[in-house]
């Protein structure tokens, strides 16, 4: 066949696909056909809604014994003071090294769930203990600054003393992202004593 007539028969497919394509063209205002519409019409239930289907008559189901979410290590520590100075050797803030939107948020957390006790520098003068709650340690104090990140972990995911356990209400991350605001915090107050300190020993000049 000569090129002419074959670049005119392709050229005349092509002209015909297209049209055929354009005249089929779907109705986005119309379903699709539905060859089992009842699996398309399924019943749908709640998250926390009752249901007849599955055991114990609850959507929402525990997961099975022993398993763990997928890419969330189990942590094999104890809510004991010992627990928690071994969490500190073993365990090293996957943060320390991240992006500032890391501490940014470690900042937000730290307000919304740090400072009723707290307080915002992180002195234990927050509004709560300022209205009777027992006033936690100082976070600026030198037991805090020589606690190490793991045992800061350890005391937000299993509590101490007074204060309780906040595992069920921030993230992995989050406790290693407020942490790093902590220690934010002790740096900036090392160094606002530093400078008062080396303000307290100049001498004073006379007139």
């Amino acid at each position: 066949m000569p090129p002419g007539r074959l670049n005119a028969l392709l050229a005349v497919a092509f002209l015909a696909s297209f049209g055929l394509m354009w005249a089929s063209r779907r109705d986005v205002h119309r379903p699709n056909l539905e060859i089992f519409p009842e699996m398309v019409h399924a019943p749908r239930y709640g998250a926390f809604a009752p249901n007849p289907v599955l055991r114990h008559g609850m959507t929402l189901q525990a997961p099975p014994p022993g398993t763990i979410p997928r890419g969330l290590r189990p942590l094999h520590y104890a809510a004991t003071p010992e627990d928690a100075v071994r969490a500190g050797e073993e365990l090293d803030n996957p943060l320390a090294a991240g992006p500032a939107s890391a501490l940014a948020r470690g900042e937000l957390v730290y307000r919304n769930f740090c400072v009723p006790c707290h307080g915002a520098g992180g002195r234990g003068d927050g509004p709560a203990a300022k209205r009777g709650v027992p006033p936690p340690p100082s976070l600026l104090a030198e037991r805090a600054v020589a606690m190490k990140d793991g045992q800061l972990f350890h005391v937000l995911t299993y509590g101490q003393a007074n204060m309780a356990s906040y595992a069920s209400q921030l993230s992995r991350e989050d406790r290693w992202r407020v942490i790093l605001y902590v220690r934010s915090l002790q740096v900036s107050a090392a160094a606002e004593t530093a400078k008062r300190s080396d303000q307290s020993q100049q001498p004073t000049q006379g007139r």
